[in-house]
């Protein structure tokens, strides 16, 4: 510790690439956990608002029995809320547009507030006066339908009085499904809007305020005894209020966290490279040392020291920026979504997060620690001309591989996803030994080259497999980052392409929904009267939700994460004699037209693997309250990708008709004109029908698609940015030799050009074949994603590859000019004189 102290008096200098490549990875880690845990804590706290009460019982398409609607009044104060879709329509005009319809009684909302404008209390906003209904909307539905406020908008069958806009809605959480601005009318009008028929989707919520003391999840137990598990109502507490916007915070996290992973896994490139440049540099104190009878041991012990110590000066720098990201992060997330995020200093994603950084500098210093360890003194006074290097002991290397495995086990163990996690850890030892294997391929390829002609090259190949040369580490840093850069971009192109080009040549123009059994004929009607429609196909749906698989409970079922969705909540599903057009059978047998038998379904295969299960097995759907055991007669694939009707599950005729449902219809046209002509006349002609346009949300995915994107890249650039330090460093590393070289070679006659365009062929060359190594394995790696993650199709796109493969060239060439050309810059008579 004492020659350690006395080491840091020369001050940072060979430790700074160092320092940042810790503090940056560090601090990516711990400001990503810190973010995420602001977000869970400010969801925590304000749950009892997103979710309208203590507990919310949900009930789709009729209201709950009066029995429970008694019992829920005399068990604290009680708001009855229904959400539906419903299009909004300028009765002075054509404008329309699909809505998400709200009806709220007095008492809403029982926790928060509802902010308007103008200022005016929600229930006199909403009031009947002189027999017109109030109503308030989100700002943007006005520019939409052409109104102001005081002008009358018509939903369903009834005209309202805009009379406030909406401000803030206190229970509105994130939705990723919106489908339209927001209309709230009391909820004694909704009845008189003629929207509530048989087998429409119409949410109930009766929100709930418990007295203080109760115990909320004794009384969801009981309540779910007396009632719920009768009639099938979701029954949710403070645990549930946004569990949508919960699993994207973990999914986000997750993602950013393995980002962080690869910064500081490029870092730790860094790390060895800075340690290794240090000792090089001390390579006449270390070899004195040892002339002076200093063992082996006290020099590793003396520099590991000296290294872990200003590890831990990095390590902090990095987790005071990573604590400091939640409060910069409030400031833009606040206005962005309806949880206040609750900044704080999280002990857990710091500890983590520097749990990270320490192993990471301790697995990547270990080597060229041991190395300088067992070097003869007469080998460090030749280090620079012979390259030789000491032998590293088994005990040594059993350090590196515990430290190494450590932090894989870290890596893994820490995540919510751990299958996705060790696929990461698997890939990047991979690509590590991608890029070191290809620079040690490159460097016996130039060396088995001989000696060109032409001095310039000659050099230039010299230079890349010289003893000391930085050609692996450069390859290996700037490698993984520009790998995820190209893997990102690959990825987001593909997500894109599907969107903006191949949906919608297979896209209908509209869903229509919501259509009654008795309107099926005045729809078609309707369509058929309307001019270039080219397709209309429709098919009857029902709600009902998977309550139990093969007898078991659907919530006590353990199923692959991905197919989760399909047990939460209420899921559309329908019954057909024939299959649909399309239908690829991938097990069993469709059944016979006329099936008369017991309850058949025909199952998505994909989702049927995913929750263990095939051919005869059996599935509980739940009806509006009643339980229907149905057996698994056929599994399909579906394509959902073209945007046809598809549903994962599909009943046998004989089950399902007698069930209130409704009809789904598609509709194709041949343009622009026949698209407005069909919604104008079927909304017109059945205004209890929703039109969705595809178009508007295709266009609507594909914004949010270019601003994840975009928030992906540059996320992804962490690790570029981690790279560059390492390629800098490198360069940095190496500028006592290039002032060397350079000298000696003006000494003995190469001019400044000469010098400069052997090092810029060099660096050209390397950088070319890192840029070609990273585009291959970052589209290897965006190929896996899309087709085994994202069960996509996956498409080259050349263009990305090349301009990452430029930028790749053009930073090293960059970085390793910089470093060349102040090297050019030194006298040679300083230099020589030392020497």
């Amino acid at each position: 510790m004492r020659f350690a102290r006395r080491e840091l008096r020369g001050g940072l200098k060979g430790f700074r690439i160092f320092l940042a490549c810790l503090m940056l990875g560090v601090a990516a880690i711990a400001g990503v956990g810190s973010v995420s845990e602001s977000l869970l804590a400010g969801l925590r706290a304000d749950a009892s608002q997103i979710l309208g009460g203590s507990v919310d019982v949900e009930s789709v398409h009729r209201p709950i029995t009066p029995e429970a609607l008694a019992y829920l009044q005399t068990q604290g104060r009680l708001s009855h809320v229904a959400d539906m879709r419903a299009m909004a329509r300028n009765p002075n005009g054509d404008q329309r547009s699909l809505s998400e319809l709200k009806a709220v009684d007095g008492a809403y909302p029982l926790i928060g507030a509802m902010e308007l404008d103008p200022a005016v209390p929600l229930e006199e906003a909403l009031a009947n006066r002189g027999g017109v209904w109030g109503a308030v909307i989100e700002p943007n539905l006005l520019d939409r339908l052409g109104l102001a406020l005081g002008d009358r908008l018509r939903v369903g069958e009834l005209d309202v009085e805009v009379r406030a806009t909406i401000l803030r809605e206190p229970d509105r959480a994130v939705s990723f499904a919106s489908f339209g601005p927001r209309v709230m009318i009391a909820r004694d009008a909704l009845e008189a809007t003629g929207l509530i028929q048989p087998g429409t989707l119409i949410d109930y919520h009766y929100r709930l305020v418990l007295p203080a003391g109760t115990d909320h999840a004794a009384w969801m137990r009981d309540f779910r005894d007396r009632y719920a598990a009768e009639n099938g109502w979701r029954v949710r507490g403070l645990s549930e209020a946004a569990p949508g916007l919960r699993r994207f915070i973990d999914r986000v996290a997750q993602f950013l966290t393995l980002v962080g992973l690869t910064a500081l896994l490029v870092g730790g490139v860094g790390v060895g490279n800075a340690v290794k440049s240090y000792l090089d540099g001390k390579s006449t104190t270390i070899a004195t040392l040892k002339c002076l009878g200093a063992e082996g041991a006290v020099v590793f012990r003396t520099y590991l020291s000296l290294v872990m110590i200003l590890a831990l000066a990095g390590i902090a720098a990095g987790l005071v920026l990573g604590a400091a990201l939640p409060y910069a992060a409030a400031a833009v997330l606040n206005q962005l979504i309806p949880v206040q995020v609750a900044p704080a200093l999280y002990a857990g994603p710091l500890a983590l997060a520097g749990l990270f950084g320490l192993l990471t500098a301790l697995a990547f210093s270990l080597w060229p620690l041991a190395k300088a360890k067992d070097i003869r003194p007469a080998g460090l006074f030749r280090q620079l001309v012979s390259g030789e290097g000491g032998r590293v002991g088994l005990p040594y290397i059993l350090a590196l591989g515990l430290s190494a495995v450590a932090l894989a086990a870290l890596a893994i163990f820490s995540s919510n996803e751990r299958v996705l996690a060790g696929w990461f850890v698997l890939g990047a030892i991979g690509a590590v030994l991608i890029f070191l294997g290809a620079a040690r391929l490159l460097m016996l390829g130039v060396a088995a080259a001989g000696r060109p002609r032409q001095p310039t090259l000659r050099l230039a190949l010299a230079n890349l497999h010289r003893p000391g040369a930085p050609t692996a580490s450069i390859a290996l840093s700037l490698g993984l980052g520009i790998t995820v850069l190209v893997a990102v971009a690959l990825t987001q192109a593909n997500m894109a392409r599907q969107v903006t080009e191949q949906l919608p040549e297979q896209a209908p123009s509209y869903f229509f929904i919501d259509i009654q059994p008795n309107q099926i004929d005045r729809f078609q009607q309707t369509v058929d009267a309307v001019p270039g429609i080219s397709k209309v196909e429709r098919t009857p749906m029902v709600r009902g939700r998977v309550s139990a698989i093969n007898g078991v409970p659907s919530d006590q079922v353990t199923v692959d994460p991905e197919v989760r969705w399909v047990l939460r909540g209420d899921r559309g599903l329908t019954y057909a004699a024939a299959p649909p057009p399309g239908t690829q059978i991938v097990a069993g047998d469709w059944w016979p037209e006329d099936y008369k038998g017991p309850p058949l379904i025909s199952f998505d295969a994909e989702i049927a693997a995913g929750m263990g299960i095939g051919i005869g097995d059996t599935l509980t759907i739940n009806v509006l309250g009643r339980d229907i055991t149905a057996t698994i007669g056929n599994l399909r694939r579906i394509d959902w990708g073209n945007l046809s009707i598809n549903f994962v599950i599909i009943f046998a005729p004989g089950t399902m008709e007698a069930a209130p449902h409704t009809i789904i219809a598609t509709v194709n046209t041949d343009g622009p004109a026949a698209e407005e002509a069909v919604q104008r006349a079927v909304t017109d002609e059945l205004p209890n029908v929703n039109a969705i346009r595809v178009k508007d949300a295709l266009e609507a995915a594909n914004q949010i698609l270019e601003a994840v994107g975009q928030a992906v890249r540059i996320t992804a650039s962490v690790a570029i940015l981690a790279g560059t330090l390492v390629l800098g460093g490198a360069v940095v590393a190496g500028h006592h030799r290039r002032v060397y070289d350079a000298v000696v070679l003006k000494v003995l006659g190469a001019t400044r050009r000469d010098v400069l365009a052997a090092f810029l062929l060099e660096y050209g060359l390397l950088g070319a074949m890192v840029a070609l190594i990273a585009s291959v394995v970052g589209t290897i790696v965006a190929w896996a994603v899309l087709v085994f993650v994202m069960r996509s199709d996956f498409v080259f796109a050349p263009g990305v590859v090349i301009w990452t493969s430029l930028l790749c060239t053009v930073i090293t060439v960059a970085l390793g000019l910089a470093g060349t050309w102040r090297a050019l810059g030194q006298k040679a008579a300083p230099l020589l004189r030392n020497e």
